[in-house]
């Protein structure tokens, strides 16, 4: 329970001690969008590893070197834990925004902050709304900035994963960039394995090759998500797969 408590009092202080900041980070804008973004992914990255330091988890990273370092992509993965968010954002290469559902726009501190790092926030139940936040991803990644999506559409609490949502990979289909499959294991362990408690945890996230759209089969093409999907089950370790009838 301790660490819990050392996490909730970090966030709230983090929120209330940090919100002037959000008036500089504006002027900054107003001036410069760029160092903007950039003071502003520093902060939170910064907050995010302490946070993660405070469950006592270690962290394994493999593949890192898949990412490319002179574009903008799209990074999928399958969805455990509010902890997949603390672990992904430290291991971005340059800019990038989380999809998050859209009741976090809610929190007040919290959505400016997720505003100024370029998340943006899904409405699942209303179809011209989720258009909109999808286009908006196309534009973020065709001006260099890359977007992390988990196409379950909720955290998953079994093994394997839930069916992707076909439509989240439009971003990549339109914008032409890579698609960068992650596997996050561990993170569910941390906290939502038994909640409330917080326990630290050994947390493993695994970039697997680009997906170059061009280079897929017609059919790969026509099923981007459930293709991708297999990918990131593959990359997943055997205790965290799917039962091979359900395959």
């Amino acid at each position: 329970m301790i660490r819990l408590i050392l996490i909730a009092i970090f966030l709230v202080l983090y929120l209330v001690v940090f919100s002037p900041a959000l008036v500089v980070e504006w002027i900054i804008g107003k001036f410069n969008p760029e160092a903007k973004a950039k003071s502003s992914l520093w902060l939170v990255q910064h907050a995010f590893r302490f946070i993660f330091w405070l469950t006592g988890s270690t962290l394994e990273v493999k593949g890192r070197e898949n990412i490319p370092d002179d574009r903008a992509v799209l990074y999928v993965s399958n969805h455990r834990s509010y902890f997949d968010i603390v672990v992904g954002y430290q291991l971005i290469k340059g800019q990038a925004g989380f999809v998050a559902k859209k009741e976090l726009k809610r929190i007040w501190l919290l959505s400016h902050w997720m505003k100024n790092i370029h998340c943006l926030f899904l409405d699942r139940e209303n179809i011209k709304e989720g258009l909109k936040t999808i286009l908006t991803g196309i534009d973020h990644v065709k001006h260099g900035i890359s977007i992390w999506i988990c196409p379950e559409g909720t955290r998953n609490k079994g093994k394997g994963m839930l069916e992707f949502k076909e439509g989240s990979m439009k971003i990549a289909e339109k914008s032409g960039c890579p698609i960068i499959p992650v596997a996050i294991t561990g993170t569910a362990e941390i906290f939502e394995s038994h909640i409330p408690w917080v326990k630290k945890s050994r947390v493993t996230v695994t970039f697997g090759e680009p997906i170059i759209i061009s280079s897929l089969e017609k059919e790969q093409k026509k099923f981007l998500g459930a293709y991708t999907r297999q990918r990131i089950l593959e990359m997943l370790p055997e205790e965290y797969r799917e039962p091979e009838s359900n395959n």
